[in-house]
């Protein structure tokens, strides 16, 4: 099975926090995403347009076409985009292991938090490598749970969080990738990899990353698993409680907190010469 059930839902709620999150991370994720005039440029995974419009505006003389799994996320994206009056994306409906593009369709391709929802990622990014021109770029953004950290400490939030990375593990993803993105991207055979950890770092200094980040961002992605946490008794009500309230507790004058990113890139050479690239010496 190559896709999961996306563990977030597709909750207005959840979309809300996408865009809290793509709107707060500009500068720190995108600022060093930028495409040539006329460069074709397929963003896998639009999702309900968040990262899309920023890739837009970034780009405004690319042809941009992107694409998602969810039609109704597409619908979505559409209109936000149709809001911003960026006229440079197509959309369509599609599944990233099925694509109706012919090989070396585009100069780069660009992944945002998608494939930590994927069962089988690698094979992914292997099966999109075709669809770059030779020299072509692909750039892949990724989280990592276990990069979370804060002060005050407590051991319930770190529970919470540990309860989101299972969930996540039990329905075929990974919370956890973008420690992985170095040697998944080698071993789809793409050279010239580089990968570069984005620190988000939030103190009382920082009034819109308390807010944009650890609040409506992260704190909120960790409560929207409640339910079931509840439910199948992972938590205890307290301890869920406890965990939450400390998530917000470090929004506080006295809190810190700390995550970190991945933004990894590569290039796409010929088959032979990629190949190659990736053999053992």
């Amino acid at each position: 099975m190559n896709r999961v059930e996306y563990v977030h839902g597709y909750s207005d709620r959840e979309a809300e926090r996408l865009s809290d999150q793509a709107r707060t991370l500009t500068s720190l994720l995108h600022n060093d995403t930028r495409y040539p005039a006329g460069s074709r440029v397929l963003e896998v995974g639009c999702g309900t347009g968040a990262q899309t419009v920023i890739l837009a505006k970034n780009s405004p003389e690319a042809e941009i076409t992107s694409i998602d799994i969810s039609p109704d996320s597409v619908r979505r994206a559409k209109a936000r985009v149709r809001a911003e009056g960026i006229t440079n994306v197509t959309f369509q409906a599609g599944d990233l292991f099925s694509l109706p593009f012919v090989p070396a369709s585009f100069d780069h391709i660009f992944i945002c938090f998608v494939l930590e929802h994927l069962a089988d990622p690698g094979r992914a990014l292997k099966i999109l490598r075709p669809f770059l021109k030779p020299g072509g770029t692909v750039t892949v953004i990724e989280g990592d749970h276990g990069s979370a950290y804060f002060h005050p400490d407590n051991a319930e939030t770190k529970k919470a969080i540990q309860c989101l990375v299972h969930l996540q593990r039990e329905a075929g993803g990974n919370a956890l990738i973008g420690r992985e993105l170095y040697p998944m991207l080698v071993q789809a055979g793409y050279a010239d990899v580089h990968v570069s950890p984005r620190m988000v770092y939030v103190d009382a200094s920082r009034p819109g990353l308390v807010d944009g980040f650890t609040r409506q961002t992260f704190t909120a992605m960790v409560a929207g698993v409640r339910d079931i946490v509840l439910s199948r008794g992972m938590m205890t009500r307290d301890e869920w409680e406890q965990g939450i309230a400390n998530l917000y507790r470090t929004c506080e004058p006295d809190g810190v907190f700390c995550y970190t990113f991945f933004k990894a890139t590569g290039i796409a050479l010929t088959q032979k010469r990629s190949t190659l690239s990736v053999s053992p010496e």
